[in-house]
């Protein structure tokens, strides 16, 4: 299971999300942002946990969770590269409709 399967699903994206803005909190705190079972956003956390997206560690009774900062910059690498990729592409699109129109125009 990979970071992009984890995120996939919108409740772990709003995790993730909640992490981000927020810093770290108990699994307690993260499932009273949701209307499901705290059961459920258990699971989501176990799949959060198992991509390496999330860390955690006890605190007495407590489960806290934060972002796993190496796995989020992972991903903004990866978006990274598809967007050079993309305005690579884009801009060979450009120079062929730019001489396309050049040479209709002669």
């Amino acid at each position: 299971m990979d970071a992009f399967y984890a995120l996939a699903e919108p409740r772990r994206r709003r995790i993730v999300e909640i992490l981000a803005n927020r810093g770290q909190m108990s699994a307690t705190e993260i499932s009273k942002k949701f209307d499901v079972t705290a059961q459920a956003i258990s699971q989501h956390l176990k799949i959060l946990l198992d991509t390496k997206l999330v860390v955690m560690r006890k605190q007495s009774q407590r489960h806290i969770y934060q972002l796993n900062p190496a796995s989020i910059l992972e991903i903004e690498e990866w978006a990274k590269k598809m967007e050079s990729n993309l305005n690579e592409s884009l801009d060979k699109l450009d120079l062929a409709l730019q001489v396309e129109r050049s040479t209709k125009k002669r």
